[in-house]
């Protein structure tokens, strides 16, 4: 897994957000107890607990740094450090299991639907978003650029994790017993800091290839070479930057 830093996450905080907030107001229950599962720096545990106040939410992450930034920034809320893989509900019989924008980075998580459907009652609620954005050049040209002569023998390895199409989770969870809602938005955000798209980029989806540099130098020189290719992919205008974002939501309700 990546390393994560709460703050350079958190510089883009409405934009992440908002996805998640759309999603909770799908659900078609009021739950007592619920987890949020890859909670990062616990923003989207506070929305959980803003549209639900009188639930039980425990945020769940396993990267000590966000973890920590989340118990300091929400002390009124519960944080543990845990990988997502290894959820257990049956510790927390929650009746909402919901995530943000986490799933597409663990490998194989749709394994684990099967029990976590089981552990829930009847009525309970898995639902989740991710983001689909990987044909877009943010992410074309970064793939590019790992492969390129100069990256490749350090970076030609490091890709992102496979993840199932909205129909393969749709067919999925039906069969195991939900109504499911699948649907797709995309999301035209306007960015206003300096180099947008290498500022949101730096956040999430650079962060297993500046990972796997060797040093500062390199991470400078990987990020300048990047910066260029990406500053005529989304073009600066004096209000903003558009980075369009595509994302999948998930709402499964056991029957």
């Amino acid at each position: 897994m990546p390393s994560w830093d709460p703050e350079l996450y958190l510089r883009h905080a409405d934009h992440r957000a908002r996805p998640f907030r759309e999603l909770l107001a799908r659900v078609p229950l009021t739950p007592a107890r619920v987890t949020d599962l890859g909670c990062g720096p616990g923003n989207s545990t506070a929305a959980a607990a803003a549209h639900w106040p009188q639930a039980r939410i425990t945020g769940i992450d396993n990267s000590p740094d966000m973890i920590a930034a989340a118990r300091r920034d929400h002390p009124g809320l519960d944080f543990r450090l845990g990988d997502l893989l290894d959820y257990d509900p049956r510790q927390d019989r929650p009746d909402a299991i919901v995530s943000n924008a986490a799933f597409q980075w663990v490998a194989g998580h749709e394994h684990r639907f099967p029990d976590w459907i089981a552990a829930l009652p009847s009525g309970g609620v898995l639902a989740f978003q991710i983001p689909d954005n990987f044909d877009q050049p943010a992410h074309t040209l970064l793939a590019q650029l790992r492969q390129s002569p100069r990256w490749k023998a350090t970076l030609g390895h490091v890709d992102r994790p496979a993840v199932p199409t909205p129909a393969d989770y749709l067919q999925q969870l039906t069969d195991l017993g939900c109504a499911v809602d699948v649907w797709e938005t995309t999301y035209h955000q306007i960015l206003t800091a300096e180099d947008a798209v290498v500022d949101w980029m730096r956040g999430t989806g650079l962060r297993p290839a500046l990972d796997a540099l060797p040093d500062d130098q390199a991470r400078a020189d990987f990020l300048a070479d990047y910066r260029a290719l990406t500053a005529q992919a989304y073009p600066a205008h004096p209000w903003g930057t558009v980075l369009p974002y595509h994302r999948v939501f998930v709402v499964a309700v056991k029957k």
